[in-house]
């Protein structure tokens, strides 16, 4: 479908003549014997290696994200925090209703200061009973107290400790029971365990929640986590330390970052392994639960000619795939290009030169490029216009042909068949503006538009992850 897509818009832009060094002649025509030569653009061939890469798909999940939830049953009477927040750790989410946990705590504070005071008059009986021991051991040992008087203010001071050791242990069960009571009562403040954005509020005030009710979810998104699902295919080729490229469609925008960790293990239901990567989201481009793809890269290919993806050709008549090559151009024809592409004075179009169909075998895709074999590098090839040049296969068609830079063919290949839809009528109507001025009906522009066929247009490449050609 992105093929078909691509082919369609090429031709209707051909035919809407955006913008041009010369505006004379029909509507180009395949083939020769036409009025006018079809026109067409075209980049020089060049040599190297493409990067291969898998394009695999990916979840976002915050690095460090909790589900908040209550420890106790009782309505909400305050929520301080809303969706969206950036919240402190321990800074407060919501307040729930402490009335019956405020009498606890009081009353066990009135337990504990009873307790106290009991221990504190065991502890004197006890200081007392001990006091009277040793004087009446005095006096025994002189003969002015009896035996039996001794023995009995023992066991008094033997009763008087335990007595005491009971009351401490009483003041200890209290102080117990108040922290217990005061730890409750604390928790009808619920507090952010970490620091982050909060999302997902689910809590409103005057809602009886409870430890099943769950009130946000909070995630610290500085830093985030991609999940990857590695097919057993890329299993062997997928390594912690590759270099990934995450691309986020929202902003437009890639995002490379290593992987950071690789599962030994493949899932017996989808015959695939998780791949995590750690991505620094300061500037918060990334959000949990967002869905991106992301291109791995797992080494080169081999030596090739390059040529833009937009290039490569499916001839209908012999379904053999290739390219498009203006052999005269660079040799016979002088090319001039600029280093960059201006679209309102673009370069001007060759006079009628012959193209050729060639068939290639491509060796391996990129995002943007194919590495090729069965054309030279510094070999011109026709990047737009190839279905304006349809002919038996090795048969020449002339063409009018507009010498590009790389770079303009790969900023158009980066851009959405809406954006580049978008330029086309920007373009469309600044043409008009020009020729009938701005009060031009819609029927003129359009008019005038196709009337202008020497401006090959923008295309867009298919997007495909790299793959080695066996």
């Amino acid at each position: 479908m992105a093929r078909l897509a691509f082919v369609g818009l090429t031709f209707f832009l051909l035919l809407s003549g955006c913008g041009s060094s010369s505006g004379e002649g029909d509507a180009p025509r395949r083939g020769q014997g036409n009025s006018s030569p079809p026109s067409v653009e075209a980049v020089q061939a060049r040599d190297g290696t493409l990067p291969l890469e898998e394009r695999m798909s990916g979840t976002v999940r915050a690095r460090n994200q909790v589900a908040i939830y209550a420890e106790l049953s009782q309505p909400v009477v305050a929520v301080e925090a809303q969706t969206g927040d950036y919240v402190e750790k321990d800074e407060p989410l919501v307040r729930l209703r402490r009335v019956t946990y405020e009498q606890q705590v009081r009353q066990a504070e009135a337990a504990l200061r009873t307790a106290k005071a009991e221990a504190q008059g065991a502890q004197a009986s006890l200081r007392e009973l001990r006091s009277q021991l040793k004087r009446t051991e005095r006096l025994a040992d002189q003969d002015f107290e009896s035996q039996q008087q001794l023995e009995s203010l023992r066991a008094q001071v033997e009763q008087a400790e335990a007595t005491y050791e009971q009351a401490q242990a009483q003041v200890e069960q209290a102080e117990s029971t108040l922290q217990e009571r005061e730890t409750t009562l604390r928790r009808t403040v619920v507090r952010a365990p970490i620091s982050g954005h909060v999302g997902q509020r689910n809590v409103q005030v005057g809602q009886r929640v409870g430890p099943d009710t769950r009130l946000y979810t909070i995630g610290d998104l500085d830093s985030v986590k991609v999940h990857v699902e590695v097919t057993d295919r890329m299993f062997g080729r997928v390594r912690p330390g590759q270099t990934a490229r995450l691309h986020v469609p929202q902003q437009d925008t890639v995002i490379q970052a290593p992987v950071t960790r690789m599962s030994p293990f493949l899932s017996e239901e989808s015959y695939s392994a998780e791949a995590e990567i750690v991505v620094p989201n300061a500037s918060g481009l990334l959000n949990p639960g967002m869905f991106i793809e992301v291109d791995v890269a797992y080494g080169e290919s081999e030596r090739a000619t390059i040529v833009p993806l937009s290039a490569l050709y499916e001839n209908p008549g012999s379904n053999a795939r290739g390219v498009f090559v203006a052999p005269t151009l660079g040799t016979e024809i002088p090319v001039d290009v600029p280093e960059s592409f201006d679209e309102d004075n673009p370069p001007p179009l060759t006079p009628p030169t012959p193209t050729t169909f060639r068939e290639v075998e491509v060796l391996a895709e990129g995002q943007q490029t194919a590495g090729i074999r069965g054309v030279e590098p510094g070999d011109w090839v026709v990047t737009v216009g190839q279905n304006l040049l349809e002919s038996g296969a090795g048969e020449r068609v002339d063409a009018r042909v507009r010498p590009v830079p790389w770079s303009r063919l790969m900023a158009l290949q980066r851009l959405q068949d809406t954006d580049l839809l978008n330029r086309v009528l920007e373009r469309q109507q600044r043409l008009a503006d020009q020729r009938f001025g701005p009060d031009a009906a819609p029927d003129d522009t359009a008019q005038s538009s196709v009337s202008r066929p020497d401006a090959p247009a923008d295309t867009t490449a298919p997007s495909m992850a790299t793959t080695q050609r066996r």
